[in-house]
């Protein structure tokens, strides 16, 4: 009988045009039993909490959080599902994800587990965001299909500079950007010319 943890892999399913489902591994029950006790243990106030915890709540817990957890890429966005009493639900565009890092330590390992941490961009200064979710079966290759379908995505929506008209019908973004070209250039000879004083 073997002791390895149950594995899935990511699996595409036909019926949800290339939607890459990601599978958990199962260990993440009692890593994150373990965790939220080592985090309510660091107090004289958290120690009798967590003795609880480790008691049946945190079972309890840890498993309903398994069984909700989701993370689906598909062409244009990440969709990512976690949470119990309250359930947090992301879309986030494939465009607005800057980074996709993996994560392994020697705890994680011990569970055979990883972290996938993804920074997005957001549409104004000061709204990066970061979220990270654990656990993900074959994690570094679900960043790798992330990546490429990031990319596959910037391809197809790319404007080739060519396509740009020159000609007396260009468009109203083109004559904007060149009224917004011209401001600078006078700012910058306003800037650059000595003030008496």
């Amino acid at each position: 009988m073997s002791t390895e943890p149950a594995v899935y892999r990511i699996t595409a399913d036909p019926s949800d045009d290339g939607v890459l489902r990601a599978r958990f591994n199962s260990l993440i029950r009692p890593y994150l039993v373990l965790y939220v006790a080592f985090i309510l243990s660091m107090t004289v106030i958290g120690l009798p909490i967590a003795v609880i915890w480790l008691l049946g709540i945190g079972q309890w817990w840890a498993r309903h959080y398994f069984d909700k957890l989701q993370c689906e890429l598909g062409d244009t966005a990440l969709r990512f599902r976690k949470g119990i009493l309250f359930q947090v639900e992301k879309t986030v565009p494939l465009e607005n994800i800057q980074d996709v890092t993996f994560i392994e330590g020697p705890v994680l390992r011990m569970f055979h587990l990883s972290v996938l941490k993804f920074e997005t961009a957001g549409q104004s200064p000061g709204q990066a965001h970061q979220m990270s979710l654990v656990g993900i079966i074959d994690a570094r290759e679900y960043r790798d299909r992330i990546i490429e379908r990031r990319e596959a995505l910037k391809a197809r929506t790319h404007v080739p500079a060519a396509s740009v008209s020159t000609g007396s019908g260009e468009d109203d973004q083109v004559m904007l950007l060149r009224a917004i070209l011209a401001k600078l250039d006078e700012i910058a000879k306003q800037l650059s010319t000595p003030r008496a004083g």
